[in-house]
C-alpha cells in the first residue's frame, strides 16, 4: 500500500512538472494575477475578468521571462480570453487523448507568482453539465471538479494524471462558481478569438414565451413546444424580417427551438451578421422565412437578453 501511494504521489509531482510547460501567469489587472494556458507559440488562453487591461499585459513563462501581451480577442460568455505575446514564445499545451471521466484524480494547476506552479488535488464531479450564466444562457459540456482554486488559479489549466490538459478553469462570469471549459470547447473558442477578434452575439429583437404547441404538430418531427413572439422592437432583425406577434418561433437555422435556452445558445454562439432561416407557426401553418441576424456591439444588457422570457432578443 506504502509503495502504491509514493507511486502515485511521483506520479502526480511528474504531472504537475510536464504541465507546467505550458501554465503561465498572467498579470491583466492591478493586484490580481492570475493564471493562463499556453495555446500556441504566441498565443495564451485565459480567464477574460481576471484581465481589465487591453494591452500592457505581463505574462509570467515557465523560463522565468515576462512577455508583454495584448488582447487578441475576448468571449465573455465562457469567460476566455485569447492574449497575444509581443515578444518570446511558449510551449503549447497537449490535449489529454481519453475522455474525462466522472471520479477520475485531477490536477487544478496555476501560476499566481514568481515562487513557481502551484497546484491542488480532487476528482471530476462533473463532465458534461449546464452552467448557465448571468447573460441567462447555458454553456453545455462543461466540467466541474472539487480540486481548490486558490487565488490567481482563474485562467489556468485543469490536467489528468499524465499532466495532458484536460480544459480552462474559469468563473463563468460569476465569481461564486468554478467551472472547467473542456479543452475542445476552449481550443474552439480561441481559434475563433485568433481569426475574427470576438465571437458576435446574434439579436433577433423580440420578446417571446414559451407555449405548447396546437396537437396534432404541423411539423415533420416531434417538438411539443415553442416560443410564442409577444413583442417585436422596431426596425430590428425581427421587424423587417416580417416577424408578427402571435407567430411561434420553433425553429433557427435548422435547429428545433423549444425553450429560450434553445434559441440564446445560438444567438450567443456567434451568428452575428448571419443570415439564417427562420421557423414558425403562423396561424397554425408552418411558415419559414429568411433574416440577417442582428449583431449586439454594445454592452449586453437584460433588455436584450431576459432571464424569465421578458428580454427581447
Amino acid at each position: 500500500m506504502a509503495t502504491d501511494l509514493n507511486d502515485l504521489s511521483a506520479g502526480m509531482s511528474q504531472a504537475v512538472k510536464r504541465a507546467s510547460g505550458y501554465t503561465v501567469g498572467v498579470e491583466g489587472r492591478g493586484g490580481y494575477p492570475s493564471s493562463g494556458v499556453v495555446y500556441a507559440a504566441k498565443l495564451v488562453l485565459s480567464a477574460d475578468h481576471s484581465v481589465e487591461r487591453e494591452e500592457d499585459i505581463r505574462i509570467l513563462m515557465a523560463d522565468g521571462s515576462k512577455p508583454s501581451a495584448k488582447v487578441a480577442g475576448r468571449d465573455p460568455l465562457s469567460d476566455l480570453v485569447l492574449l497575444e505575446l509581443e515578444e518570446g514564445t511558449g510551449t503549447p499545451a497537449e490535449a489529454a487523448k481519453e475522455s474525462a471521466a466522472v471520479g477520475q484524480l485531477v490536477l487544478a494547476l496555476g501560476r499566481p507568482t514568481e515562487e513557481g506552479v502551484q497546484a491542488s488535488l480532487g476528482i471530476l464531479s462533473i463532465t458534461a453539465g449546464a452552467y448557465r450564466s448571468r447573460r441567462g444562457v447555458a454553456l453545455e459540456g462543461v466540467m466541474r471538479s472539487d480540486a481548490r482554486r486558490f487565488p490567481g488559479f482563474a485562467g489556468g489549466p485543469l490536467v489528468d494524471t499524465k499532466g495532458k490538459l484536460l480544459g480552462v478553469n474559469t468563473f463563468g462570469s460569476s465569481s461564486d462558481t468554478s467551472i472547467t471549459i473542456p479543452t475542445e470547447l476552449a481550443w474552439k473558442t480561441a481559434e475563433k478569438l485568433r481569426t475574427e477578434g470576438s465571437i458576435k452575439p446574434g439579436y433577433l429583437g423580440v420578446r417571446s414565451q414559451q407555449v405548447d404547441l396546437p396537437q396534432p404538430s404541423p411539423l415533420s418531427r416531434e417538438q411539443t413546444a415553442g416560443l410564442l413572439i409577444v413583442g417585436v422592437e422596431p426596425e430590428s432583425p425581427a421587424a423587417t424580417a416580417g416577424i408578427m406577434v402571435g407567430d411561434i418561433l420553433v425553429g433557427f437555422a435548422g435547429r428545433a427551438v423549444s425553450n429560450h435556452e434553445d434559441l440564446l445558445e445560438q444567438l450567443m454562439a456567434g451568428m452575428g451578421g448571419k443570415p439564417v432561416s427562420i421557423e414558425l407557426l403562423r396561424g397554425g401553418k408552418r411558415e419559414e422565412i429568411s433574416l440577417n441576424v442582428g449583431t449586439l456591439d454594445r454592452p449586453l444588457q437584460r433588455r436584450y437578453h431576459g432571464w424569465e422570457g421578458r428580454g427581447c432578443r
